[in-house]
């Protein structure tokens, strides 16, 4: 690719290239694979909504804790964020290889949440709760950085500032604390012999209640397989009922970002 930083192209060189269309990032991905070993590399505009560089720093911070990519290369240009992360080995959650046995692998769905929810938060940076979410949700509703075009099916023809009005109303008046995911969808979810072998777009990663993962864990996994499937995804996680006010609320909150 041209325009690269010389750094850049030099650790890519040799690797064919292929753009990775799922997700709805304004990164482009790409998957780089080599003669002995494969990468993944995520460019984005300077001026995008979410930065790199929060992936980036996640990255790093879990690196030890949690099986996700180790960061190879970063830096940024007056146009764009690079970012270059080596392979986790596997399949992603989403994959129709796993159609063979799905309830295994929503078994595995929720047992790998139960790991990432234990990671210690003591020495964590990176702060998800509802205060700074409110706010960033309500700026980017002031500033038209929200996809109305990309609601839920229930929320379709909304306005973002509807959204934010319920947001506020529907507050929880506790939250149950963790180390979050932040975007716990079946795509970022990789698998590797039946057992979840990592994670992946850890962007919005942090302390947060344990239902900013759950409850985008569910919705992905009816989208994708059926709500018949959420037992035993609740079996794997080790939860026997769920708060389906806070998981409502939850689902909301993903509208903004």
């Amino acid at each position: 690719m041209k325009d690269m930083p010389d750094r850049l192209s030099k650790r890519t060189e040799g690797f064919s290239w292929e753009q990775m269309t799922i997700g709805r990032s304004e990164a482009k991905t790409f998957f780089l694979q080599g003669s002995t070993y494969n990468q993944y590399l995520k460019i984005q505009p300077v001026n995008a909504v979410e930065n790199l560089s929060d992936e980036k720093d996640r990255l790093q911070w879990l690196r030890g804790k949690l099986p996700v990519p180790e960061v190879v290369y970063y830096d940024m240009d007056h146009q764009n964020e690079y970012l270059l992360m080596t392979e986790v080995k596997g399949t992603n959650a989403s994959d129709q290889i796993h159609l063979a046995n799905v309830t295994d692998l929503i078994k595995q769905v929720g047992t790998g949440l139960q790991v990432l929810h234990h990671i210690n938060t003591k020495d964590c940076p990176f702060n998800q709760t509802l205060e700074p979410k409110i706010a960033e949700a309500k700026r980017r509703a002031e500033n038209s950085l929200v996809d109305e075009e990309d609601f839920d099916g229930i929320r379709k023809g909304m306005k973002a500032s509807e959204l934010f009005e319920e947001l506020l109303c529907n507050k929880p008046n506790n939250e149950d604390l963790v180390f979050t995911h932040g975007d716990y969808c079946l795509p970022n979810i990789i698998l590797s012999k039946g057992k979840v072998s990592g994670f992946i777009d850890v962007g919005r990663a942090g302390v947060a209640d344990r239902y900013q993962d759950v409850a985008l864990a569910i919705r992905s996994i009816t989208s994708n397989f059926g709500k018949e499937y959420i037992p035993y995804f609740l079996e794997g996680y080790g939860m026997t009922d769920v708060d389906e006010t806070k998981m409502d609320y939850y689902q909301l909150m993903d509208e903004f970002f």
